[in-house]
């Protein structure tokens, strides 16, 4: 109830807010209200249900994420097959996190993905583009599909918290992103890379680390077993990585469809920019915690 007041609450003020400044882009801010709608919902099919929901809610997430990512790609023909192995490996990755197996989790994509997926490409196929196409579905299953698979391995590594541990990432990771970019619009002067993300500037970056480890700092003890420093260092991790993660994404976004403006407006409300954060914070957080702390 809580979450769902809070939610209802940061709908009501943005429609308020963009009631009374027509003139201010908040483009984005719309966008991920939408997103905290729908990560309610498959939060509540979780705590509702099993863990077994809330992981194929995330494996549809990925496969919607790794999508909009290949529809930036110029492809040609010859990278079907490759585009079509990338999508197999992604039930196959899940089923890893399914029956517990942490072993061929953490190396599947990042190793045996990493040396075998090109083979679909080489065969028959050819070497014209044959680098930019294998590098580019690499990158894509290790975002989209690794880094995002982090979130459905919480409740399978501690079924005690890990649903708790979700929720503060995502929550940690989306204030993080909106302060970011309220701060840019109101306040911001000096942007960091605004030829890759206009919206990321180093008045929001800074604003978005204080809060976002102010927040950790008072939420953690309802939502995890961490201990007070690491709910602070919890906030620094989840910034800075939910910072790279965007910056990133957007850097790949511009290089891809660079002179295509109509698919990049086309694509500026969808998933992939709503969930880039998540892509970094996600692995960062899991692995940080489950070095330091015995219940994962």
């Amino acid at each position: 109830m809580i979450i769902l007041s809070v939610i209802t609450l940061a709908t009501i003020c943005f429609f308020i807010v963009k009631k009374l400044q027509p003139e201010k882009d908040l483009s984005i801010i719309q966008y991920r209200v939408k997103t905290w709608w729908g990560m309610f919902v498959i939060f509540c099919f979780a705590t509702l249900f099993n863990t077994t929901v809330s992981l194929i809610a995330i494996m549809i997430l990925s496969l919607v994420a790794l999508r909009e990512y290949f529809s930036m790609m110029k492809t040609r023909k010859s990278d079907r097959r490759i585009f079509l192995w990338s999508y197999l490996m992604i039930p196959l990755h899940f089923y890893w996190i399914y029956i517990g197996w942490y072993g061929m989790f953490i190396v599947f994509i990042p190793v045996y993905v990493f040396l075998f997926l090109p083979l679909p490409r080489i065969i028959g196929k050819g070497t014209v583009g044959f680098l930019r196409s294998v590098s580019f579905t690499q990158w894509g299953l290790m975002l989209m599909v690794f880094g995002l698979s982090h979130l459905a391995y919480f409740p399978i590594a501690t079924p005690a918290f890990g649903g708790n541990l979700v929720l503060y990432l995502v929550i940690l990771t989306q204030l993080n992103d909106v302060v970011q970019y309220l701060t840019t619009v109101y306040l911001g002067k000096r942007k960091i890379v605004p030829t890759a993300n206009a919206y990321i500037s180093w008045e929001g970056f800074i604003a978005g680390l204080a809060a976002t480890t102010c927040i950790s700092y008072l939420i953690y003890p309802y939502l995890t077993p961490l201990t007070p420093a690491f709910g602070i260092i919890s906030g620094i991790l989840i910034s800075v990585a939910g910072f790279i993660g965007s910056l990133t994404v957007s850097v790949l976004k511009r290089d891809l469809l660079i002179g295509d403006q109509e698919k990049w407006e086309k694509l500026k409300g969808r998933y992939l920019s709503r969930i880039d954060s998540l892509t970094y914070t996600a692995p960062v957080f899991f692995h940080v915690i489950r070095y330091y702390f015995d219940f994962m």
